[in-house]
């Protein structure tokens, strides 16, 4: 006999065990010293965590941002006030400036009593990191330097932030901050503060004091014109100062003593929620035209034209629920070592199939020699 007998291989031995549940188990187990590891194995192995690690990352992040949905309504109810926040400076004394609103129901409001006006000086605003001037595409559209681009349309958006963040900062006290200290001569001033006014389409706008009203008295001297300028809020709604909008840290310079800066706004209403959390607000696009005037021709000075849309934009956050959540993570990694396997499973195969066809390519054998026999 060959001894096989000897090795006790009894067919009990690869049955069951553990009683009559066990041999329902759908996951049968081998004996180690019936398992072989080899290299292609182990490279599918890493391959495969490599790639779950990718992707469960890329849903991990999915899941923490969430999904926004934007939809457009018809605004409901009549409201007649807005605030607007303004927080810009310009390169001329505070005495020598005059802010007006004026209105398409014909009310004028007198700015300058109402806002802050604190001396600063130029250098102190143009330096710091992040102040930005608007520019424009290879379309002509206006590029604020703020905001996301959507890949499909590119199409300028309104923030970087994501609807929880600008929800969560938003319930933060809201307060301007305090003017710099600076040394030496005051050569600018900061405009600063928030304004109620009309609901209606208007005109914010920044002169040098005797022109364009001529109540004001004397007329400055031309050569004391500068209209360079740094916003670094322009909101319309209540101020939340956590919020990016188009026209914030944005830096102009005239480029001489007579120039007009014409900023024209679409603002839109905006409701931001997250769950039960929302906050109200307004966004708008802005258009920007600046050039040199004749001292005949215009009035030099920052102008801002805005216009009230009869549309609400409803920005919604949702996110799938925690279990949710872990169903999708378990689902990504089913799917690589189910994809790993049958890679495996066709590699070992093709690996197989290429050493049979390099074996069987040799020479003739001796059976099909004819030359040694004679006929």
């Amino acid at each position: 006999m060959n001894g096989f007998e000897k090795h006790s291989l009894d067919e009990d031995n690869f049955g069951a065990k553990g009683g009559v549940v066990s041999a329902f188990d759908a996951f049968p187990k081998s004996k180690p010293e019936y398992v072989t590891r080899t290299a292609g194995g182990g490279k599918w192995t890493v391959a495969m965590i490599f790639i779950s690690l990718i992707l469960m990352g890329s849903e991990v992040a999915r899941w923490w941002r969430g999904q926004e949905t934007h939809n457009f309504a018809v605004e409901k109810g009549i409201s007649h006030d807005m605030q607007i926040n303004l927080d810009v400076v310009v390169n001329m004394l505070c005495a020598d400036l005059h802010i007006n609103v004026q209105d398409a129901s014909g009310d004028r409001i007198l700015a300058s009593a109402k806002l802050h006006r604190d001396p600063t000086t130029w250098s102190q605003w143009v330096d710091k990191a992040g102040v930005h001037k608007l520019g424009h595409d290879a379309h002509g559209r206006v590029n604020t330097g703020e905001g996301w681009t959507s890949l499909a349309n590119n199409e300028e958006g309104f923030g970087e932030e994501h609807v929880h963040d600008i929800v969560s900062l938003g319930r933060k006290r809201a307060k301007w901050s305090k003017t710099p200290r600076f040394w030496g001569t005051a050569d600018s001033c900061r405009i600063y503060g928030s304004l109620d006014l009309n609901k209606v389409q208007g005109d914010f706008h920044i002169t040098a004091r005797g022109h364009g009203y001529m109540e004001y008295g004397q007329h400055l001297d031309h050569k004391q014109f500068n209209f360079s300028h740094v916003i670094s809020e322009l909101s319309y709604g209540a101020f939340y100062p956590s919020l990016v909008n188009p026209l914030d840290r944005t830096v102009n310079v005239a480029s001489a003593n007579f120039h007009k800066f014409q900023y024209y706004l679409s603002v839109v209403p905006t409701v931001y929620s997250v769950g039960s959390s929302t906050i109200q607000t307004n966004q708008y696009a802005v258009t920007e035209q600046s050039k040199e005037i004749d001292e005949h021709s215009a009035i030099p000075g920052i102008f801002v034209k805005y216009d009230i849309e009869p549309i609400l934009l409803a920005v919604h956050e949702s996110r799938d629920s925690f279990i949710v959540f872990l169903i999708k993570l378990i689902n990504v990694v089913s799917g690589v070592l189910v994809a790993g396997h049958w890679g495996y499973t066709l590699s070992e195969w093709f690996v197989e199939v290429i050493g049979k066809r390099r074996r069987t390519s040799g020479g003739e054998g001796v059976l099909g020699t004819k030359g040694g026999y004679d006929a």
